[in-house]
């Protein structure tokens, strides 16, 4: 990896880079850089270089520079092939693939450790597990055991637990990730597929997708407070920045549970209770919080809408069409534009949270994209493509494919970590 990359990186597509001096195909695209400089003449580099720039529209201004110990990486998990597929953000290429367990589906990022924690679904039955990769190597240095089917992590802001939603056994694993050892087992309701920690490290919101109901307890020692029922098929929790509210997508439903937590700033000394259950399209599948807190944006992949959700008053302001099988959404760092992955298509879709309206034309993409990541400083987008097995990168100043890097066997969730070496 270069320390000081260039601040425009070009892509030829592969049979253009083969016209040139006869080079090789290459899988996927071709990268101009300074590790094939002894394998292309001068004048097919300067070839090559003008083609990319011609072709990606580069603009000094899309690409920062960053100091020479400035590390950047994008984790995909590749749950058909049981590996990790890391890409090079600074250079916009595939750095290495890393064997982890059996089927992977998920994966976080530590907050405060250049770590990367990622969740192995393992054999039908059997338990799974967790993989610690080392950032800054790019290694997997440790194995921590759970139970059957994990499917979820989250982690508590000081990165020193994990909490693992166990979904075969009904349970969620609480793991000190310093001595990468399980230090309790939590029981939950039927079926748990994740569970999400207040940002105030006091409540844990478990959505249970079989039982269709919802269990609050205390992270500290797995108090149950609470459990509401009547959320079908509950999924995708996000709890509001200031610990106030849990909202769950009743995905086999048509609506989204509200839940005021207690202990919150908002409701000193009140219980957990029930709050509302808002109408949104056929099977809400994920929610989206902006980074503000302001709205959250629901991705109703039966109806092929998003509908937008007023935090504050649980009002649902409106519902807006979208694409073909909406499955997740993110919202820009700035609060500005929601980027929603439409699995039916190859399009990712744009809308203008502001303006209320879509932002067109839709980003073609690979085939079923299904999970996304900014990188730290937003001016690229990955979005996994889990049917075509690859990830599209986005320029999000220009609202524009760059390229497409390839991936491993149904790639299914992706992180991004950044950070400084010493």
């Amino acid at each position: 990896m270069t320390g000081e990359p260039t601040q425009c990186v070009g892509r030829v597509p592969k049979n253009a880079a083969m016209m040139i001096e006869g080079l090789s195909p290459l899988r996927h695209d071709f990268q101009v850089n300074s590790t094939r400089e002894s394998r292309i003449s001068p004048t097919a580099r300067l070839a090559a270089l003008l083609f990319a720039l011609f072709l990606t529209g580069c603009r000094p201004h899309d690409f920062p520079q960053y100091p020479s110990n400035y590390r950047e990486y994008a984790y995909v998990t590749n749950g058909g092939s049981d590996t990790v597929t890391v890409l090079d953000v600074v250079d916009v290429r595939v750095d290495r693939e890393l064997p982890v367990g059996q089927h992977p589906v998920a994966v976080a990022t530590s907050p405060t450790r250049n770590e990367i924690y990622v969740v192995n679904a393992g054999a039908a039955g059997a338990n799974g597990s967790i993989s610690v990769i080392d950032a800054e190597h790019n290694t997997v240095v440790a194995t921590i055991g759970v139970h059957r089917q994990p499917l979820s992590i989250d982690l508590d802001a000081d990165g020193q637990r994990a909490y693992v939603a166990n979904s075969g056994s009904n349970s969620i694993s609480v793991i000190d990730l310093k001595t990468r050892r399980e230090l309790a087992q939590f029981g939950t309701g039927e079926l748990p597929v994740a569970a999400r920690l207040a940002p105030d490290g006091k409540t844990l919101v478990v959505a249970n997708q079989q039982d269709n109901s919802v269990t609050v307890m205390d992270p500290a020692d797995g108090h149950v407070r609470a459990v509401f029922a009547g959320c079908p098929g509950a999924a995708s929790p996000v709890i509001l920045t200031d610990s106030s509210k849990a909202f769950v997508a009743c995905s086999a439903g048509h609506q989204v549970m509200v839940i005021a937590l207690e202990n919150s700033k908002t409701r000193p000394n009140q219980p957990d209770q029930l709050e509302a259950l808002m109408d949104v399209g056929r099977a809400p599948v994920d929610l989206a919080l902006k980074p503000d807190g302001g709205e959250i944006f629901v991705a109703n992949s039966l109806s092929d809408s998003v509908s937008e959700i007023y935090n504050t008053t649980d009002e649902v302001a409106d519902t807006y069409m979208i694409g073909a099988d909406p499955v997740r959404g993110l919202v820009s760092r700035d609060n500005a534009l929601l980027y929603v992955a439409d699995q039916r298509s190859q399009e990712v879709t744009v809308y203008s949270i502001d303006d209320g309206r879509r932002v067109a034309p839709s980003l073609h993409v690979g085939d079923g994209p299904a999970a996304m990541a900014f990188s730290a400083a937003g001016h690229l987008l990955f979005v996994v493509d889990r049917l075509s097995g690859d990830v599209a990168v986005v320029r999000t100043a220009s609202q524009s494919l760059f390229t497409l890097l390839p991936a491993g066997r149904d790639p299914n969730a992706i992180v991004d970590k950044a950070f400084k070496t010493q």
